[in-house]
């Protein structure tokens, strides 16, 4: 009985802080964030945040970015305030952020612990699921004072999604391996984001049941999983020599049939608006190995 009315103690006090022009939202982490007013100066943890900034409308607020923040081209005349693995706290607390928006399994916790402390408010993200995408879009826009630019971002993304699934997500299965880095062969579990887009494709991660969000497989795992398609990201640079890897593999089912993709890795590896767009991909190259399959099934 307390904690339910403690609920709706918060609850009261968060509509009545709302209506005297102050914001609040909860985040990935599941904390309740609150703000005295839309934030004006904005400093982003990660590339892909920066994107989902953009996308909101929250651009012209951002005042700060970390390395490989290149999407849109306005991010990259921000100032750089460290890497994601390596923050610079000096650079970011002279900018003066009244909201900080950190990648919760990517950022150093001990950093983002450390500017919480020097009381810089911290939203957390981390999408796992598809509609995570558009969530977040609609809670940065309303931190940020953009709600009608947000909302119009999601409906997009959810629409874009939609029509993926009404055209994929209910053909046959193809078991895919997706490559996300070749030396050591790295690829993705099934509570990845990326596997949110196999399954909306109609495909199956052949390494879904593993623990690790990322995880180092052997080259015998794959063997042994003998996928019916490979499915690769990375820079461009590499893909000839990553194709070059996989054909000494020809007892491989994805190599025999020649069921070999490259995806476009900022489209698929950042979690953000872009991810629309590599699902597209991820869908077309799954279905490619889908009719070659059906093919060499008709031809037996």
């Amino acid at each position: 009985m307390k904690r339910l009315a403690l609920a709706g103690l918060l609850a009261w006090l968060a509509c009545t802080f709302a209506w005297a022009g102050g914001v609040s939202v909860t985040d990935d982490a599941g904390r309740v964030i609150v703000l005295p007013h839309p934030a004006r100066r904005i400093v982003s943890l990660a590339p892909n945040l920066t994107e989902l900034l953009f996308a909101a409308g929250a651009g012209r607020r951002v005042v700060g970015v970390v390395r490989y923040s290149d999407y849109p081209p306005p991010a990259r005349r921000l100032p750089r305030v460290g890497d994601y693995h390596s923050l610079d706290l000096e650079a970011i607390a002279a900018l003066r952020p009244d909201l900080i928006v950190a990648w919760r399994s990517g950022n150093p916790p001990a950093q983002v612990a450390r500017l919480e402390a020097l009381g810089f408010p911290v939203y957390f993200s981390e999408p796992r699921r598809l509609s995570d995408i558009p969530a977040t879009l609609e809670r940065l826009g309303r931190l940020a004072g953009s709600e009608q630019t947000a909302r119009r971002a999601a409906a997009a993304f959810r629409g874009k999604i939609g029509q993926l699934a009404a055209t994929y997500a209910k053909r046959a299965p193809v078991r895919v391996f997706f490559e996300i880095w070749n030396q050591p062969l790295m690829t993705v579990n099934g509570r990845h984001i990326i596997s949110a887009v196999l399954r909306l494709c109609g495909a199956r991660n052949i390494f879904g049941d593993l623990s690790a969000l990322a995880p180092t497989v052997g080259m015998e795992a794959v063997l042994a999983g003998n996928p019916d398609a490979i499915l690769m990201t990375g820079r461009r640079r590499r893909r000839a020599q990553w194709m070059r890897f996989w054909r000494r593999w020809p007892q491989l089912t994805a190599v025999k049939e020649n069921h070999l993709f490259f995806i476009t890795a900022d489209d698929i590896v950042r979690p953000g608006p872009r991810l629309a767009a590599g699902a597209a991909q991820v869908c077309r190259a799954v279905d490619a190995a889908r009719r070659g399959r059906a093919a060499e099934n008709a031809g037996k």
